[in-house]
């Protein structure tokens, strides 16, 4: 039985908003500068499947050097972020309006508002709607004019796509199948390793999650009840029990696809426009990969939402119709579909990328599916979240050398608090803390008494000693070995500020002993790695040759980013 658990998507979502406020632009006027951007600001905010049309756009649109009907200047700018995040946005933003505590001219707020689906689209309408009951500051969702639009389809690869193809509904074939073969007898007896982003924060999650149910249940999205979740959440978490890692943006899981193979992940549930851009950057002798469409999917509407709300004034309005008209035109719409997402304007052509030779079918047909309720979508975050995802157990290794001295720490330590009060039910967490010395695990989870020792171990960091960097990625790795989790996603994060120092062993030693357990292997530990502070103080080719041996990534943090960085990186286990 799931809990209830209201606003499921605030609670995920919590140790983000800060930071994505913070990165908000600080006004809405500006003097202008030599790309066009001059006089009042009309700021878009955008799911990460338009992040590269409204960029493009925004940029052809500002060369025209748009006025007003009373001659004032304008311009567009854009920001993209998840969809989950984009409605969390708005939402704090609301809130704080309502509270008194931010004013409706302030900078922050959006003027027009776009999200991957027509999903978190009606969860913006519901969760608006309930701090305003009755005023409807979000339109309906066919009052939001459709910008682009790009089918969920399964990312495979090209000899395993025709048999594939042949299964009626490959959702509810997941439940019960374990190999490729199970689901074509042509196919190899090859493990499936599934792949999807996370629901909380990307709309093509969200519209997977959705799509496991109704495949579960047998029922269309619209039909589907909050006991129906109940009753089916079991066979979903079947489903689950196959994911690689989940991802924080469609576009990079995709290429995370390509980058690691079949078999990191031999089935991806993605954007039609995922697939495109996989092939479109594919490096030689790579694994080529195509589209199965799904009898029923959803088409991932994109629409631009201008709220009709106290934070968005006239002048505003008047330019985002004019933004709005711009965006439906053939020669944006043209831009989107060369990006390989299909366009919202009728009579705009496809870009030759359309083609089986990028692994999709430009007349392919299927039923569109349509949202289910605001209070049954809710239901299904929480039934994922506490009962259907796939648990984690991830190695957590922190630099505490001397180098660490200063504001380094305290900053690292408020990111960690962040990162295990976001525990959910499902995660595990040992923390490792090394210098000269390689310390004891300890093991965290997202019970109160579990989130007290993550805090003690917390509080008792001090930054003193050198860096055995390789050492103990070495004995994370080995503690995780020892302590595998079956059915669980296993990781080792490192975050460190220094170059090795003092290991018994080099990098290529390491890397040896990396590849014996990473996805080739039965442990499929995957490795990810955080440079933090400033260029030469680490070892950025070390730390991404790490993380790409087992299946990870690479990324660089300073005080200002490691917050988002860690939550984000929290998403993918």
């Amino acid at each position: 039985m799931v809990k209830p658990l209201k606003n499921l998507v605030r609670v995920i979502s919590s140790s983000l908003v800060g930071a994505l406020l913070l990165a908000s632009c600080g006004g809405r006027s500006g003097p202008g500068d030599e790309s066009g951007r001059r006089g009042l600001e009309v700021k878009l905010l955008v799911g990460s499947a338009l992040h590269d049309f409204c960029d493009q756009a925004a940029e052809q649109f500002n060369q025209t050097n748009p006025k007003l009907a009373g001659g004032d200047a304008f311009y567009m700018s854009c920001e993209a972020a998840g969809s989950g995040d984009v409605v969390e946005r708005v939402v704090t933003l609301a809130q704080q309006l309502q509270q008194g505590t931010l004013a409706a001219e302030a900078p922050e707020f959006p003027t027009i508002v776009s999200v991957d689906g027509e999903i978190y689209q009606n969860q913006l309408i519901y969760r608006i709607d309930q701090l305003y009951p009755g005023q409807n500051y979000i339109p309906a969702i066919t009052d939001a004019p459709l910008l682009a639009n790009s089918p969920m389809v399964f990312m495979v690869p090209a000899d395993l796509a025709p048999g594939l193809r042949q299964v009626d509904d490959l959702f509810a074939q997941l439940v019960t199948a374990d190999t490729h073969q199970d689901l074509d007898s042509s196919s190899p007896a090859q493990p499936i390793y599934y792949v999807h982003t996370a629901p909380t924060r990307s709309n093509s999650g969200l519209q997977t999650l959705v799509s496991q149910f109704a495949s579960v249940s047998g029922k269309r999205p619209e039909e589907i009840t909050v006991a129906d979740v109940q009753q089916h959440q079991a066979a979903v978490q079947q489903i689950q029990n196959k994911i690689t890692r989940y991802g924080k943006s469609t576009s990079s899981l995709a290429q995370a696809m390509v980058e690691n193979g079949p078999f990191w992940a031999s089935i991806g549930s993605v954007y039609e426009s995922s697939v495109i851009a996989a092939n479109s950057e594919l490096p030689p002798g790579g694994t080529r990969y195509e589209a199965v469409y799904p009898r029923a999917t959803f088409t991932s509407n994109m629409r631009g939402i201008v709220p009709n709300a106290p934070w968005v004034s006239d002048p505003e309005k008047e330019a985002a119709d004019q933004i709005l008209e711009y965006l439906q035109s053939s020669p944006a719409q043209q831009i989107a579909t060369d990006l390989g997402l299909r366009p919202g304007s009728p009579g705009v052509a496809l870009s030759p990328k359309f083609d089986n030779s990028f692994g999709v079918n430009p007349q392919a047909s299927y039923d569109s599916y349509r949202p289910p309720a605001p209070e049954v979508t809710e239901a299904m975050l929480a039934a994922w979240s506490q009962v259907a995802k796939k648990s984690s157990l991830v190695v957590v290794v922190v630099d505490t050398s001397g180098s660490m001295e200063g504001n380094k720490l305290p900053s690292v330590q408020n990111t960690l608090q962040t990162y295990i009060n976001a525990l959910g039910p499902k995660d595990q967490v040992a923390l490792i803390d090394f210098d000269s010395d390689i310390r004891t695990p300890v093991l965290v989870d997202g019970t109160p008494e579990g989130k007290a020792r993550g805090l003690q171990f917390i509080t008792g960091l001090q930054a003193d000693g050198g860096t055995r960097l390789y050492d103990s990625a070495l004995a994370a790795r080995n503690w995780l070995s020892a302590n595998l989790k079956a059915d669980a996603i296993n990781a080792v994060l490192i975050l460190t500020d220094g170059e090795d120092s003092e290991s018994g062993i080099g990098l290529d030693q390491l890397g040896q002993e990396l590849s014996k357990s990473g996805f080739s292997s039965d442990q499929r530990i995957a490795f990810f790695t955080v440079g933090y502070g400033n260029e030469g103080e680490f070892n950025p080719q070390a730390l991404e040759q790490i993380a790409q041996l087992n299946g990870g990534y690479y990324r660089k943090g300073d005080p200002a980013t490691i917050a988002q960085l860690m939550a984000d990186l929290q998403v993918e286990f």
